[in-house]
């Protein structure tokens, strides 16, 4: 696959997330540190948008049950809180991020 321009490097400082599209799944770009990442932008356990959820450095928490994610990788850190149930989280895709120019780029992994 080939990379494809998402953002502008401009649109996402550091500490930032935005949601970008990449062949019509959305994706969440995330600057940590200086560095971009990318993830599926959608919750592995109901679908919600990691967009619309906090971002705590490399961790974004889903707003919709607490699942949280390691940005970096998609590993899923915890999953779902749903009252007392505590239910196993499942990763989210990742995808390469190159910065060429101003231009933030992404293809899967």
């Amino acid at each position: 696959m080939e990379f494809m321009k998402v953002a502008d490097v401009s649109e996402i400082p550091a500490g930032a997330m935005k949601m970008a599209v990449y062949g019509g799944t959305e994706v969440l770009i995330v600057n940590f540190g200086g560095a971009y990442y990318a993830i599926n932008n959608k919750c592995t356990h109901a679908g919600a948008r990691l967009s619309e959820g906090k971002l705590e450095g490399a961790v974004v928490t889903c707003p919709k049950h607490g699942s949280r994610f390691d940005v970096t990788s998609g590993k899923a850190l915890s999953g779902p809180k749903i009252g007392f149930l505590k239910l196993k989280g499942k990763d989210v895709a990742a995808y390469d991020v190159r910065v060429d120019g101003t231009a933030v780029l992404i293809r899967p992994r």
